[in-house]
């Protein structure tokens, strides 16, 4: 009987999901981060919620992932399968080390504080308030708005936005610094609650939106 039959039922076996079938859904976000690390070079990241996108190892050498689901720590705990997915996909010079823990990331699982160069929020979240504790001083943190967190980060008088990250087409990302002052400005300016962006869980809408923010920590 081959490899991918299911032994009881006869019928064949669906292979666990990875970061390849995962692209099928939500692109490839390489780009995005190779970007990043080309214009601000962190050596370490934080990743919460981030089920199975393997991306910010293709640039970034040093990258904790956090989540809850099971097909994520099934994925991650085949490290021979990590490695090879991120075979001939990292930016030069890179050897990536990836650390994964099955967490809840509004609970403490042992990481260090001030730990990281770089916290992502990416359809995650709200993940600010409690993972904010891991972010160095002078560190960036990447949201966008789809869970409030961007909403939260242009709130938060300790993060300043240095940068928009848009979307051009499939898998292509560029990060604009011109014109910083004209995101992030409520089209309701009420609605720029934090304790009801918190509440509903999810962001506000602005009168010029960008597919996700840099901000950066104090």
């Amino acid at each position: 009987m081959g490899s991918h039959e299911c032994r009881h039922s006869g019928h064949p076996r669906t292979p666990d999901p990875s970061w390849a079938t995962y692209r099928t859904t939500i692109g490839d976000r390489s780009e995005l981060f190779g970007n990043l690390a080309a214009a601000w070079a962190p050596a370490s990241a934080l990743y919460p919620g981030c089920y199975l996108d393997l991306s910010p190892s293709t640039a970034i050498p040093a990258v904790t992932y956090v989540d809850t689901d099971r097909r994520a720590a099934r994925y991650f705990g085949s490290r021979d399968r990590v490695a090879a997915e991120l075979r001939g996909r990292t930016r030069a010079g890179i050897d990536p080390h990836i650390e994964f823990f099955h967490s809840d990331y509004t609970t403490a699982f042992g990481l260090a504080e001030a730990a990281f160069d770089l916290l992502i929020s990416l359809y995650t979240g709200p993940l600010w308030d409690h993972c904010r504790k891991y972010l160095k001083p002078g560190g960036l943190f990447l949201a966008n708005a789809s869970h409030g967190d961007a909403s939260i980060a242009a709130l938060d008088a300790h993060l300043t936005l240095v940068a928009v990250v848009h979307e051009a087409a499939a898998d292509r990302y560029h990060f604009d610094t011109d014109e910083l002052d004209s995101y992030l400005q409520p089209k309701t300016p009420a609605a720029a609650d934090p304790d009801a962006i918190r509440r509903n869980g999810r962001g506000i809408r602005y009168t010029r939106s960008a597919f996700a923010y840099l901000f950066q920590l104090a």
